[in-house]
């Protein structure tokens, strides 16, 4: 149910309507995350791999990609709004917490989900920049190869650009911080998500922490493989990547 106030000029929602809200779009948000990170795992087959699965996604039909991506934007607000209205609504029944019982009804992750949220949400945006925008680095929208085009025509490069990207030590290393910071919000996140749709009973709930650790922890490796693999490539603890590219971009 929704409550419109006037006189106060914004509306409230049941406390049941907001948690089915949040997990709906947590839903979303953690289908795409695994998604993207199958995605970005293509780099590690290579230049040719990468690059064709990123110029698929970009030549989508602009219906079908903005489509996507405007959908993608309002579930990220729609969860970043619900989660504070929600985290305003404890707090409000409670004037004095008390930290010793609240410690024990809920791990690291529960006492810090909108910390870890708002972290996330600023690399979220620091990333698009970074990566999808180009904003900070205006120079990767000048990568372009035939490597991975379907008709041999120039595409760009995203190859070269992520291994460009990533050789920043202190990118990387904040990228995989991030990672672990997601980890930890999905860790409690996705075992409370069952728990808002009335899916979670007391004989299997200890497996679905479980399985939300497990799920939690495989994102964190798989989106952190590559920043790390290719810095311990520029250190030259391993040798994986092909720098034919970036001796040609000047960037080695």
């Amino acid at each position: 149910m929704i409550t419109i106030l006037i006189s106060n000029k914004y509306f409230t929602m049941s406390s049941l309507f907001k948690k089915y809200l949040m997990a709906l779009t947590g839903i979303v948000l953690i289908g795409f995350v695994f998604v993207h990170m199958l995605g970005n795992l293509q780099i590690l087959l290579g230049q040719e791999s990468i690059n064709a699965y990123a110029h698929a996604l970009q030549s989508l039909p602009l219906p079908i990609l903005w489509g996507s991506r405007i959908f993608l934007f309002a579930c990220v607000v729609l969860h970043a709004f619900t989660a504070i209205l929600l985290i305003k609504e404890n707090r409000a029944a409670r004037p004095v917490p008390n930290e010793v019982e609240r410690t024990k009804r809920a791990g690291w992750s529960s006492l810090r989900m909108g910390l870890t949220g708002s972290i996330i949400l600023a690399f979220v945006v620091f990333h698009l920049l970074h990566f999808t925008t180009r904003n900070l680095y205006p120079e990767y929208g000048e990568l372009e190869t035939a490597t991975g085009s379907p008709d041999g025509e120039m595409i760009h490069d995203v190859y070269t650009m992520v291994l460009v990207g990533f050789r920043i030590d202190w990118i990387s290393i904040s990228y995989v911080i991030c990672m672990f910071l997601l980890c930890r919000h999905l860790a409690h996140g996705v075992s409370s998500t069952f728990q808002s749709l009335g899916l979670r009973s007391e004989s299997w709930s200890s497996k679905l922490d479980l399985a939300s650790k497990a799920y939690a922890w495989v994102i964190f490796v798989g989106f952190s493989i590559v920043p790390l693999s290719v810095l311990a490539d520029k250190y030259g603890l391993i040798s994986f990547y092909s720098h034919n590219s970036l001796k040609t971009a000047d960037l080695l």
